[in-house]
Order: structure tokens, then C-alpha cells, then sequence
């Protein structure tokens, strides 16, 4: 049955509606947020055998028609995702993934599909409300709605969605989802903005958020389908009971050893150990496979338990640490010759080396995505090969996972980046992960600071990044700094917070359960902000500030202003005057529609032949000054001579010598040099020379 309903978001219609198109999904609904058009479906198939885990997929669709163009492909189809989308993907999947009940292992896959894009209304915070009005109306189990919006800081106001013309000015790109009651999700890049603001910034959009919860209410009691009823394998009593006497005392022994490599060894001789006793124990139980399925089931809970009880209880942490105690810290710079910059930072078993790279303006990315076409002249990569934590795995191209951290690390040091005019480089930062136990993005923003100073890049301020965790059992609540792999994979938080000492730069909190309050948020921002304080001052212990120069094997790079009118000379029929810039000097050349030039050489030689070149293409011919031209024509009235690029003057006949002459050739050739003079430009842009006044000059 269709049905519409419509309500408002910081002044514009919001705009749900179901049952029209793609009727076969368990859920769908087409979104309108202005005129940004969404079609989100939820589907869901039966539990595969084995499965033990949820196996929900986001994929995020862009297609390039919801702005009114044709893909540039070969094909002219869309190919893989963009980076956008797949950062618009995992924004999606995370506050919606820790609502699904535990022991529903059914797939779930959410597609969004961009029809049509409105610049002042965002479509990935679109889809996502759109995916849980879809959730909420099907039949798929889903405890509760989730709402998100986004959060600017325009003049020192905080705006709810802003606009575009907004976004550009805004110091502040927050997005915030939660349910009624918590705040789930937090993602934001910013431009040094203090805690407190952050904090603020975060209960306005709750606010908006409960609002849109209320709105997804009303839709759920007025269409929702009836929720499937599901099967959850209990484990037997008895058998529980078995393995913890069995297990407990031994995997508490391991877990109390505090080296990650050694701990992990142990745990698994026990863990193993335990499925082999059991084995023999049932090896006539037809019911065996199911029975050790379960068995292994139970180990991972019993290993989550102590892990949880000894923090929260006994305030220990499983390398030996403190709640806020920070794991020891190296940094160095300059550890790899020849490259532009590089940095390496340690953080206990978490390392991470990241290289600069400097390059010309054309040397920007190009952001083909759904809106203006735009380009970034900063980019953070991540890699996280296998090894680094001592596994092996084929290595294919970067993941989700992968993708997303080198945004945050992007968004983190991003503002810090100098503008275009001071410092004319495309940067590039890759920060490959050498070992990893927990909290690598943020070594990789560490890392990457270290590098840009390393590279004499003038930031305006060094960064640094740290990972919070959380534990919670009804009223125990740890905060835990600087967490490690085994706390995050058994925590109830994620809060990574990047910053400098005047404010942070980049956030991206994910929760595990249904919410933190507002005090256990301000608590673990304000222990967040104090650790990164910390890791800062270590850093800058290394290097306190950019290096006053390049490295040597960086590109020189100069710049110029020219008229806009006279770009053209400088380009030439064809590009045959750019080109043949490029050919004679070696010089990258890349201009903007300003008229501002910019030259990357490899020397200051030919940086310097290059801005000679150019210069005399674009400079006006004056009446009264002396040139070298080259003798381009012989007439018998005369020689017309080049004294600037393209622009040629003629010296009659008579003002070739001092002396009177009969014959041109007599005095000239072509190709020779001669020095000439100005002698008259008339009305009609043709130029008058004379060697006699050049010669009496000298």
C-alpha cells in the first residue's frame, strides 16, 4: 500500500514514502530531502550453515544521472565505488550494525541508490535515515530507528545540515547519529574546535535527532511489517558449566600476560587444549561437530568476560597498564633517504612509517563525484599489509577498512595544511602500517605530522591522534587511553580524537552498545584530550617545528602572476608555446584561470629559463626601450624582427644603419640578433623598430 509522510530539517521538507517502487525488498522507501532523491531497500535471506557472526552489507549507489551527466568511463557506466561512497557506506553501517539483536545471523544487505542530488541537502545523511525507515518497515529484526544529521560551526553559530554555501565557510563538519536515548556515532573534521563546543555541537544534533526518531515512530506504527521470529542456539547448562571450571583459571593465566605476541600464543594452546579435552570427552557424541561449534562459542565469551572483569574490577589493563596510562612512545624523522620527507612513529606494538611526497599542482586528485567537480591537493593514504600483524593474506586493493582510515588521517591534518598561496605543492602523505596492536590510524596521524615537519612543509600546527575505549557493566564504567586491539575487539567503544593543542581536528566515535551518556562523553573527550597532549609533547621532542627547507630532492617550485587576457600567448595555437616551454626547460607548467603560473623544476636553472620564457611572452611591447630580437623577414623595404615571443616589429630600411643603405642583406640576414629599439606602436597595433636609435643608445 503506498503511504507518504512529510516532515521538516533545518527548514526543508523531509519527505518518506513506501510502497511504489521496489515492492519485492523486506523494506523500502524512497527519501526526498529537498531535491535529493534516495531509494533505500533492506533485504534479508536465510542464515547461511556456520555462520556466527551478522553478515550485514551497506553499499552505497552513486549514479551519475542524479546530476545530470554521463559517466566518463570507456563503457560510460559507472564503475567500482569512489572513495565517497564508500565512506558514505561505513558512515551508514556503523550506527546501524550494534542494533541488530545478538544471534541473528541472517544476511542483511542495504542498498541506497542516489537519484538526484540537491547541493544544500547531503545524500549520504539522507541514506541513512532513508536505511533505517526501510529497517524499521520490514520485517528484518531492528531493535529501534536511528536518526543522523550534520553539524556546522558557521561565524561561531552551530547550524543543523548546512547548506553548501554554508559547508564552504563552516569550521566544523560533524555528522552525528544515535537512537532516542544515546548518541551512537560521531564523525567530524574541524578546524581546531575546542571540547566544549564539540560537546555542544553533539547535543544539538541529538536533539534534531529525537525529532527524526519521533517522525520514524509514527511511520513504523502506521506501515511497519511484523518481525520475523528467528532461532537462537542456546548452549546447554551443563556443558557451560563444564567448560568454565575446565577453562577458566588457565585462560585467566594467559590473558594476565602482558606481551601481545606471547599472550595471544598462550591463548590459543588453551583455547586448543580445551577443544581437544572436549573432543575425547564426546568422541562418541553424535552431536560432536555441533557440540565443539559451541564449545569454541563459549571460550570466546569466557575470554571476553575476564578480559572486561580484570579491567573493570581490578582496574588492570592486559599489557599491565593503568586506565589512562599511555603505551611508550619513539618517534624519528628523516629515516628514509631520498624521499621528500618520512616519519616514524611507535606506540608500544603499533608502528607507522609515512613518507611525503611533494608534487605539482597538476599532480592534484580530481574528485568525480556527485555534485561540483572538485580537487585535493592533500592526501593521506593508509596501508595495512598483512605482517603487520604477522599474518599472511593476498594483497589486493585497499579495503573499506583501509579507506577509511586514510580519511581520517586526511581530515585530521587537513586544516593544518598550508593554503595554496604560501606553500604551492600538491602533498601527498602514505603511512604504511609496519606493526599493528590496536589505535594505527592515529599513529598514522602522528606519523604523517612528523613527516609534513620532516618535508619543511609550514603547518600550522602539529597533530596528534588517540584511541579511547570503554568498558561498561551496569554502573563500572573504565575509560581507557590509548587502547590496543584486545580492548577494542572487547570494548564497548571506539572514540578515536585527533587535535592540536588549541583544539581537535578530527573525531570518529563507533559504540557498541546502545549509547554512552553525556557525562561518560565529556569524560572520555577531556581524558582523550590530555593523552593527546601527552603523545604531542613526546613528538615534538623529535622535531618542535617544519625544517627551514626542502629536502634537496624535492621539486622547486615557483610562481608568477600573469593577465588573464594573455594566457592564451602562453599556451599558444594548439599548446604550441607551453609545450615547447616544457620541452627546452624540462619544467612542469600548470596556470590558473587567475593568471597565477606555477613552475615545478628540477633546478633553479631551469625554473629560472622557464619564468624568463613565460615573462617575455606575456610582457607589453614599450615604446623607447632597447631589445634582442632575430631577424624573422627580408623585404626589400626592410627586416621584420621577433623582439618578444610572437611578436614581431619592422625596421625600415632606413633606420638599419647610421649610414644610408641600398641593400638589406647588405646589413642583415635571417637569424641574425640585433639589438632594436621602440620607436613607435601605431593605432593599429603594428610595431616600429629601429637598429640606428639601438646603435646610439649603446
Amino acid at each position: 500500500m503506498y503511504k507518504t509522510w512529510e516532515t521538516e530539517i533545518a527548514g526543508r521538507p523531509l519527505v518518506i514514502e513506501t510502497g511504489k517502487m521496489a515492492k519485492q525488498a523486506n523494506g523500502t522507501v524512497l527519501i526526498r530531502y529537498g531535491n535529493t532523491s534516495v531509494l533505500v531497500t533492506a533485504t534479508m535471506s536465510e542464515p547461511r550453515e556456520g555462520i556466527d557472526f551478522f553478515p550485514l552489507m551497506v553499499n552505497y549507489e552513486e549514479r551519475e544521472y542524479a546530476i545530470g551527466k554521463i559517466p566518463g568511463s570507456i563503457t560510460r557506466r559507472e564503475g567500482k565505488p569512489r572513495d565517497t561512497a564508500t565512506l558514505a557506506a561505513r558512515l551508514i553501517d556503523r550506527p546501524l550494525r550494534p542494533l541488530f539483536p545478538e544471534g541473528f545471523n541472517h544476511d542483511v544487505q542495504i542498498i541506497c541508490t542516489v537519484l538526484s542530488v540537491d547541493s544544500d541537502c547531503e545524500a549520504d545523511i539522507t541514506a541513512m535515515n532513508g536505511a533505517s525507515a526501510a529497517l524499521i518497515l520490514s520485517d528484518i529484526p531492528f531493535s529501534e530507528p536511528i536518526a543522523g544529521v550534520k553539524v556546522g560551526l558557521v561565524d561561531g553559530n552551530l547550524i543543523i545540515n548546512p547548506g553548501e554555501e554554508e559547508r564552504d565557510r563552516s569550521d566544523l563538519d560533524l555528522t552525528v547519529a544515535g537512537t532516542e536515548d544515546a548518541v551512537l556515532m560521531v564523525e567530524a573534521g574541524a578546524n581546531e574546535v575546542p571540547e566544549e563546543i564539540m560537546i555542544e555541537a553533539i547535543e544539538l544534533a541529538h536533539e534534531e535527532i529525537k525529532k527524526l526518531i519521533a517522525f520514524q515512530k509514527k511511520i513504523r506504527e502506521e506501515a511497519g511489517k511484523e518481525k520475523i521470529e528467528y532461532e537462537i542456539q542456546e548452549i546447554e547448562g551443563e556443558l557451560e558449566k563444564e567448560v568454565r571450571e575446565y577453562v577458566t583459571e588457565k585462560l585467566d593465566d594467559a590473558i594476565r600476560t602482558f606481551e601481545k605476541l606471547t599472550r595471544n600464543t598462550k591463548i590459543d594452546e588453551v583455547k586448543e587444549e580445551t577443544i581437544e579435552y572436549f573432543k575425547e570427552k564426546f568422541i562418541d557424541d553424535e552431536d560432536l561437530d555441533e557440540k565443539i561449534r559451541m564449545i569454541s562459542k563459549l571460550l570466546e565469551g569466557i575470554n571476553r568476560e575476564l578480559i572486561r572483569k580484570m579491567i573493570l574490577e581490578e582496574g588492570i589493563r592486559p599489557d599491565g597498564r593503568k586506565p589512562e596510562e599511555i603505551r611508550p612512545i619513539s618517534c624519528e624523522v628523516g629515516v628514509i633517504p631520498r624521499v621528500h620527507g618520512s616519519g616514524l612513529f611507535t606506540r608500544g606494538q603499533t608502528q607507522v612509517l609515512s613518507v611525503v611526497t611533494l608534487g605539482a599542482v597538476s599532480d592534484e586528485q580530481i574528485l568525480f563525484g556527485l555534485g561540483e567537480d572538485e580537487t585535493k591537493r592533500y592526501m593521506h593514504h593508509y596501508n595495512f599489509p598483512p605482517f603487520c600483524v604477522g599474518e599472511t593474506s593476498p594483497l589486493r586493493a585497499p579495503g573499506r577498512r583501509e579507506i577509511g582510515h586514510g580519511a581520517l588521517g586526511e581530515r585530521a591534518l587537513a586544516p593544518m595544511i598550508p593554503p595554496q598561496e604560501e606553500f604551492p605543492y600538491t602533498i601527498r602523505v602514505v603511512s604504511e602500517v609496519l606493526e599493528s596492536n590496536g589505535s594505527s590510524s592515529q599513529a598514522s596521524v602522528c606519523g604523517s605530522t612528523l613527516a609534513l615537519m620532516d618535508a619543511g612543509i609550514p603547518i600550522k600546527e602539529p597533530v596528534a591522534g588517540i584511541a579511547m575505549g570503554l568498558m561498561k557493566e551496569d554502573d563500572k564504567v573504565a575509560i581507557l587511553s590509548d587502547i590496543q586491539g584486545l580492548e577494542d575487539f572487547n570494548g564497548d567503544m571506539d572514540f578515536k580524537v585527533a587535535g592540536t593543542k588549541n583544539g581537535i581536528t578530527a573525531i570518529q566515535m563507533d559504540i557498541k552498545i546502545k549509547g554512552i551518556s553525556k557525562e561518560i562523553l565529556i569524560k572520555a573527550l577531556e581524558q582523550a584530550r590530555e593523552g593527546r597532549l601527552f603523545i604531542l609533547g613526546e613528538m615534538l621532542k623529535v622535531i618542535d617545528k617544519p625544517r627551514p627547507e626542502l629536502s634537496p630532492y624535492a621539486p622547486l617550485m615557483s610562481t608568477m602572476k600573469i593577465d588573464p587576457e594573455k594566457i592564451r600567448f602562453v599556451i599558444g595555437p594548439g599548446g604550441k608555446m607551453i609545450n615547447k616551454i616544457i620541452d627546452e626547460t624540462g619544467v612542469t607548467v600548470d596556470i590558473d584561470d587567475d593568471g597565477t603560473v606555477y613552475i615545478m623544476a628540477d633546478n633553479q636553472e631551469a625554473g629560472q629559463a622557464a619564468e624568463r620564457m613565460i615573462y617575455n611572452l606575456t610582457r607589453d611591447v614599450v615604446v623607447g626601450e632597447l631589445y634582442e630580437g632575430t631577424v624573422k623577414k627580408i623585404m626589400n623595404f626592410g627586416a621584420f624582427v621577433e623582439i618578444l615571443p610572437g611578436k614581431e616589429g619592422l625596421v625600415h630600411i632606413s633606420q638599419l644603419a647610421d649610414y644610408h643603405v641600398k641593400d638589406v642583406e647588405e646589413v642583415v640576414s635571417i637569424g641574425d640578433k640585433i639589438l632594436v629599439k621602440v620607436t613607435d606602436i601605431d593605432k593599429h597595433g603594428r610595431i616600429n623598430l629601429s637598429r640606428k636609435e639601438a646603435l646610439k643608445a649603446e
